[in-house]
């Protein structure tokens, strides 16, 4: 795998805190929704209230598309991630216990949070430590990584591939036809 490609994804996952997940609704149609998340490494965790429709939706079809980007004034500083992953619900209080602690190194803000006395999964997302009656922490686990760089060529994306060892496998470079860079000039771009 090659390292720059790795850390920028890193990068792009630590320097945010929002993504958009989208998942898949009963009747076919896409919902995407935006939630805070925190990452470990290249897994991603939101916490998620149990009534919200997008945790009904995961619990029929765990198959979600990320995308993690902040706007940028000049083209060429585009960058962003765009991801094909599952998501499952975390079931390890150590685990549960260890993100909530992870999330509040995220978001510092929510440690001056008061304990909510609503049973709502909405305002119980935003204290520091979520009871895990009303609120589900997910565990979303890339198989597919578009990252986006358009400092490159304008449009660019690398495809990787995600597996149990890490980030590995570099599918291809893509470069689309507005770029003005095509066939074997592409590929030698590609690989600086």
């Amino acid at each position: 795998m090659n390292r720059r490609l790795k850390n920028l994804v890193l990068q792009l996952l630590n320097e945010h805190r929002v993504m958009t997940i989208a998942t898949n609704r009963r009747d076919g149609w896409p919902q995407a929704t935006m939630v805070g998340y925190v990452n470990d490494g290249f897994l991603l965790y939101c916490f998620v209230a149990r009534n919200a429709q997008k945790y009904a939706n995961i619990l029929r079809d765990p198959r979600v598309s990320i995308a993690i980007s902040s706007d940028s004034p000049q083209p060429r500083d585009i960058k962003g991630l765009s991801l094909a992953a599952r998501a499952s619900s975390v079931a390890d209080r150590d685990e549960f216990d260890y993100i909530s602690a992870l999330r509040l190194k995220r978001y510092p803000e929510y440690a001056a949070s008061p304990p909510s006395a609503t049973t709502d999964g909405v305002a119980q997302r935003a204290v520091p430590r979520p009871s895990s009656d009303n609120v589900v922490l997910l565990r979303i686990v890339p198989e597919i990584i578009s990252v986006l760089d358009y400092s490159k060529a304008f449009g660019h994306s690398d495809l990787i591939a995600f597996s149990e060892r890490d980030l590995d496998l570099h599918i291809e470079s893509l470069r689309h036809h507005w770029a003005g860079t095509t066939g074997a000039n592409a590929e030698e771009q590609a690989e600086e």
